[in-house]
């Protein structure tokens, strides 16, 4: 792998707020939590340098120009919505124009980046259809179509992966693959390569995208959708590691 690849994973962070009602009385507590951990672990293992874009940070963070996009050679959305992106503070609090960063995000693929998708509650169309990528300018260079309705696919009892096709992405992977507990259905392009499958459903699509790469990846990074022992696994580095590299133009 070439030295230096950079990449900003952007999403992975929630904070949970909870009502504890105990008789006459009630009171809230709230937490903060961040899932992408073993995902971080495993690109900076493999030599990566990693940038994490947390939920509550990308409103303001996340690139806005195309001269600090291309200071990374991949974008890895996370369990992040459109509205996190479209609606920085200066638009939503003070109704100022601000650059579309998913027209940005577009233009970064079509002119050489990298991008992958991680399927989540808020990515794809998620739950409720509230991550609203479907007709979005992202949706227009990743391998996969996205529904208009909530396209999430729950199994808690577990499904197992099945590779379809050899790739770089997935060498060294055949074999036995952990189970999931669920992913978002989405249809491959004409022209993608689908790569793994759970049934007749896509799990993994790549696609050259004019000059750049992107990759849907419909299940998680992390739990609940991607369970302990599939993060146990010992292709699961690898794995992200082949992802992330191909999408960067290894």
């Amino acid at each position: 792998m070439p030295a230096n690849r950079r990449v900003l994973i952007a999403g992975e962070s929630w904070v949970t707020t909870t009502t504890h009602v105990k008789g006459f009385d009630s009171f809230t507590t709230s937490s903060y939590g961040e899932g992408a951990d073993a995902l971080r672990a495993a690109l900076t293992a493999g030599g990566f340098t990693v940038d994490f874009l947390p939920n509550h940070l990308a409103p303001t963070q996340f690139p806005s120009t195309p001269e600090v996009l291309a200071a990374y050679d991949c974008i890895v959305l996370s369990d992040i919505g459109t509205n996190t992106l479209l609606l920085a503070p200066a638009t939503w609090e003070r109704g100022e124009a601000t650059p579309n960063r998913l027209e940005l995000l577009r233009a970064y693929v079509v002119g050489g980046g990298g991008l992958v998708m991680v399927g989540g509650y808020l990515t794809f169309q998620g739950i409720e259809g509230k991550g609203k990528w479907a007709g979005s300018p992202v949706e227009s260079v990743l391998p996969v179509t996205i529904q208009t309705v909530d396209d999430r696919v729950e199994r808690p009892d577990g499904v197992k992966p099945t590779m379809v096709a050899e790739h770089p992405i997935t060498a060294g992977l055949a074999g036995d693959w952990p189970a999931v507990l669920g992913y978002n259905r989405v249809t491959a392009r004409p022209a993608a390569q689908v790569l793994v499958r759970v049934g007749d459903d896509v799990l993994l699509a790549c696609q050259q995208r004019e000059a750049g790469r992107t990759v849907a990846y419909t299940t998680d990074c992390g739990p609940h959708w991607c369970p302990p022992p599939f993060v146990a696994w010992p292709g699961y580095a690898r794995l992200w590691q082949q992802m992330v590299g191909w999408a960067a133009g290894d």
